[in-house]
């Protein structure tokens, strides 16, 4: 067959729109929802901040589609770097290397918490959790991994066994594996222990040490330094420090889950760079390649890394440190030094605050809003006096159309993506975004949160 009939074969068997959306919809699982109704968005093309669906409608991408294209859409220096890396090694196997292995490398150590030195590369933010699990297991000889129980750690099964969150509860019994266990998150607007900040001398940590003092065999507590799509949940500026300390005098060690925090959302480099504290074992992905391609990192201390030198290393996968995920990784980096982006974001961060809590004056539906950089939840409450929210993740899993999703449903037909979750919204949009940008997205917003409004209870 010439190159000529190839191409009229390829064209005469194109797919138009609705069949491409029909046979995804019968063929696909669509994650975390009832397959009973979804109708997935053809997306054929993006720009900057927004995506383009197959009708040519641009959307304005207000939480970089899952809180990873950091960059935003068509960096050509990091599409460049793929097509590169593809023509000169597509594949190796982790027991050999190659440049861009050594220059991701020689740059995460200038980028990462100091003191973060020794890397095991993955293919995504659940699988260097599962890393970082074992990784603490092996070096403490003990099994217990303490977690939060507002948080999202992944979908694998060590885990989803270690998210605190209610996607959790369809895997047990056996999805809550051994070992696991949860104490609370930090939450000053809605406390899970019943404390008021600060007079509470951060009572949430005191918690977590009670814990560790009176369980046995525990290795690592694990958080999420900003929790992520639980809510932007930022914690108190003496927490992050009091848990280090806590760690350290409890012989624990500490693991930072930053796929979604990490790589300036926050305004830093890394959110655990706000509290100047650095953790024994950081994850991360996301953000990383700014989602262009999947990698994913589990980074550890030295003393970690000095201690496999003599103990067996037991983990390891077919991907790992695969070329095509590393010098995408390498480009991303040098486009966000390029860009100052980290600097743009950490400036961006109160003119993004001020427009929220504008926002929130205008809207009883609006119990808070909290973030840092450009990672922030908007929260929706039912009656700002007792923070009681619309919906609960009970309603998620049932059939009941939530206030959130209805609210986004309109925000899109109006050009406008962003992130529901049960009661909040996650506004985390490319780092590259502008003011107007900015502003067209919180309009928007504001424009159909009168569906919230005439649902509060206001006495």
């Amino acid at each position: 067959m010439t190159p000529n009939e190839t191409m009229t074969q390829s064209s005469a068997t194109e797919l138009t729109s609705e069949e491409v959306v029909r046979i995804t919809r019968e063929t696909n699982y669509g994650t975390w929802r009832f397959q009973k109704g979804w109708n997935p968005l053809h997306i054929v093309d993006s720009e900057g901040c927004y995506i383009i669906d197959a009708n040519g409608k641009r959307y304005l991408d207000f939480s970089a589609q899952l809180m990873c294209m950091n960059l935003g859409h068509k960096n050509q220096a990091v599409i460049d770097s793929i097509a590169k890396q593809a023509q000169d090694l597509a594949y190796a196997l982790p027991g050999y290397t190659t440049t861009a292995r050594a220059e991701l490398s020689k740059l995460l150590l200038e980028v990462l918490p100091k003191g973060l030195n020794k890397f095991f590369f993955t293919t995504s933010g659940t699988d260097a959790n599962e890393a970082a699990f074992k990784i603490a297991r092996m070096y403490t000889g003990k099994t217990k991994i303490i977690a939060r129980y507002r948080s999202y750690h992944g979908s694998t099964a060590g885990s989803i066994a270690a998210t605190g969150d209610p996607r959790r509860w369809s895997m047990e019994p056996r999805g809550k594996g051994p070992g696991i266990i949860f104490g609370p998150e930090v939450h000053c607007y809605k406390c899970p222990i019943k404390h008021t900040y600060p007079e509470c001398g951060i009572a949430c940590a005191d918690y977590l040490e009670h814990m560790i003092r009176n369980e046995s065999d525990v290795a690592a507590v694990l958080v999420e330094p900003i929790v992520g799509t639980n809510g932007v949940i930022v914690p108190p500026p003496e927490y992050m420090p009091k848990l280090r300390r806590i760690c350290d005098e409890t012989g624990v060690l500490l693991i930072a889950d930053e796929v979604m925090s990490g790589w300036g959302r926050s305004g830093e480099w890394f959110a655990m760079n706000l509290w100047d504290v650095t953790p024994d074992i950081l994850c991360t992905a996301k953000g990383i390649t700014s989602a262009y391609v999947p990698l994913g990192l589990c980074a550890t201390s030295e003393k970690i890394g000095d201690f496999f030198q003599d103990h067996y290393f037991a983990h390891g996968h077919t991907y790992e440190a695969h070329p095509m995920t590393l010098l995408p990784a390498v480009a991303t980096i040098q486009e966000m030094r390029r860009l100052g982006l980290v600097e743009r974001t950490r400036k961006l961060g109160p003119f993004v605050e001020e427009k929220l809590n504008t926002l929130k004056s205008k809207h009883p539906s609006i119990g808070d809003v909290r973030g840092k950089g450009l990672f922030w939840a908007v929260d929706l409450v039912k009656n700002q006096k007792t923070k009681e929210p619309f919906n609960t993740y009970a309603d998620k899993v049932s059939s009941k159309a939530l206030v959130v999703d209805q609210i986004a449903a309109k925000t899109l037909a109006d050009g406008v993506i962003m992130q529901a979750w049960v009661s909040h919204f996650v506004i985390a949009p490319p780092l590259i975004i502008t003011e107007e940008e900015i502003e067209r997205g919180i309009d928007t917003l504001d424009k159909h949160l009168h569906i919230a409004d005439e649902q509060c209870v206001t006495n």
